[in-house]
């Protein structure tokens, strides 16, 4: 079942506790096959109201910038940010509890079945519905930009898509060079 996406509301003024942290990213690591971002987002920023949609972009741009799995640093970003440390414990270890067992169960069950063609055509099922995921994150994270009418960042994000998806650069030449020049142009360009 996919998260609701509806109208973003306003984000609760309490932080959520340690118990909180962990059942919410425990929630996003079970519920996110195919990709946990959108779950991420629906659960912190419509569901829990944890945060605002700018602050869920701000955060994952900064975690998208940083070696290692973008939902990885954003949950051990945001635990860090209400209880430090032990937050970011209680993020990680809810976001990746559950999938390291399903997953070492899943690869042994592939190591004795991954030569079906039943399992083959499965799998394809499953990479186009985790496409169409991404693809309705990717809108809804831009929503924000073109509810601004940023020009500066409508700039970027085509300079980013045509230096990847078209030229198909490498990602972490384009990230820092258009990450850089991006904060000097919205800082000497922006109002």
């Amino acid at each position: 079942m996919l998260p609701r996406m509806s109208a973003e509301p306003e984000p609760v003024s309490n932080p959520p506790s340690l118990g909180a942290i962990y059942a919410g990213f425990f929630l996003i690591g079970i519920c996110g096959f195919g990709g946990v971002l959108p779950w991420a987002r629906w659960l912190l920023v419509q569901r829990r109201r944890w945060m605002t949609p700018d602050d869920f972009n701000d955060l994952l741009a900064l975690c998208s910038f940083l070696p290692g799995p973008n939902i990885v640093n954003l949950s051990v970003a945001f635990g860090a940010r209400h209880h430090g440390m032990l937050g970011s414990a209680a993020a990680f270890f809810g976001l990746m509890g559950a999938p390291f067992c399903i997953v070492l169960g899943l690869a042994s069950l592939y190591a004795h079945f991954g030569s079906s063609p039943v399992l083959q055509r499965s799998c394809d099922a499953v990479a186009a519905a985790a496409a169409g995921l991404f693809l309705s994150l990717a809108v809804k994270t831009a929503a924000p930009l073109f509810q601004r009418r940023s020009l500066v960042g409508y700039a970027f994000a085509a300079l980013a898509f045509v230096a990847v998806g078209v030229l198909r650069l490498p990602l972490p030449y384009v990230m820092l060079t258009l990450a850089p020049l991006s904060i000097l142009a919205a800082h000497f360009l922006e109002p």
